[in-house]
């Protein structure tokens, strides 16, 4: 018998590493550690110029629906096990809850068919009341106790009023999470369709509100033509503007996460949502088994190539020079 140290000791130790190691690869062992998770609720402006298409790579390859969607069905995919995410629709003043958050691994596929099923015709009024949609989107988020993204384009419809946004009736910062900006920079045209869902045009300026005339006048409309206390308080020329034109409203939208403590985050820069969402919410830590198993499984394949190399290089029929040379 060789002395230990031998080529054929080195073998057979390697050869039964690799089967211990397989053994304990079966078996599994499994790693208990925190694991930061998230745990919110999606509200997503479902309203007409939400079909804008200025979205996507190049820019106008997708609709602002389209890249919501798979938005939201990245940030699935990419939050960790054990993080929960629910799903509520805004549309004119109100954010109203589709399902609680559940978690997302063992619901992954009825949460990805929930976010492709999101569009414009689940709409049940036409006005866009984005402050007070984020508003009520937080009520829902602070009842469940819950984080919040809430993804909207940020256009008013009608404008706000020359007072301004209606201030947040709520707690700065008691909610926290996201407001996910969607759309582009440039004014685009909104595409409009007719009851059986087909595009029939664009809105033009005089198919949506361009100026806001609802409650008390402006200081000055007085001074406009035709004005009329009772009949005509803000005047009786024709409202102007580019309202039938959309974008992504940065600085509203900006102004909106200020003033409710919530973290602004722009869709078309953004590579994912998960990351700002985790950032920007509660910390929430839970204890996760992770399984290890492939750790000695990739050392038991290690310690096998190792083997056959070993015992490549001392076979008897190797060739140690290469081959013989011709006469």
């Amino acid at each position: 018998m060789k002395a230990f140290g031998t080529n054929w000791d080195w073998r057979l130790l390697l050869l039964v590493a690799a089967l211990a190691l397989t053994i304990v690869a079966m078996i599994g062992f499994h790693l208990i550690r925190d694991q930061h998770v998230a745990n919110a609720v999606a509200v997503v402006d479902i309203t007409g110029s939400m079909n804008t298409r200025d979205m996507g790579n190049p820019v106008g390859s997708e609709t602002r629906f389209e890249a919501v969607r798979a938005a939201l069905v990245r940030l699935i995919q990419n939050l960790p096990c054990q993080s929960r995410i629910g799903l509520g629709l805004f549309t004119e003043r109100i954010s109203f809850l589709l399902f609680n958050p559940v978690e997302v691994c063992g619901n992954y596929d009825a949460l990805e068919s929930a976010f492709s099923d999101i569009n414009w015709r689940m709409a049940w009024q036409a006005d866009s009341y984005i402050a007070k949609g984020l508003y009520s989107a937080i009520d829902i988020a602070s009842s469940i106790k819950s984080d919040l993204i809430f993804l909207t384009d940020g256009q008013e419809a009608p404008p706000l009023p020359y007072t301004g946004t209606p201030p947040f009736p709520g707690k700065v910062g008691d909610v926290k999470g996201l407001i996910v900006g969607v759309g582009g920079q440039q004014k685009s045209p909104i595409p409009k369709y007719d009851e059986d869902g087909r595009q029939i045009g664009v809105y033009g300026p005089s198919d949506v509100p361009q100026d806001n005339r609802i409650g008390q006048a402006p200081p000055g409309a007085d001074k406009r033509e035709g004005y009329n206390p009772r009949n005509a308080p803000f005047g009786a020329m024709p409202e102007g503007g580019d309202e039938h034109l959309s974008s992504v409203r940065s600085t509203h939208l900006k102004d909106l996460a200020r003033n409710t403590g919530l973290t602004y985050a722009e869709l078309q820069n953004t590579p994912g949502l998960a990351g700002p969402l985790l950032a920007s919410t509660s910390i929430r830590t839970i204890a996760t088994s992770t399984n290890m198993g492939y750790v000695p499984a990739f050392v038991a394949l290690i310690s096998m190539v190792v083997l056959y190399a070993l015992a490549w290089a001392s076979s008897p029929g190797r060739p140690l020079s290469g081959p013989p040379k011709r006469n």
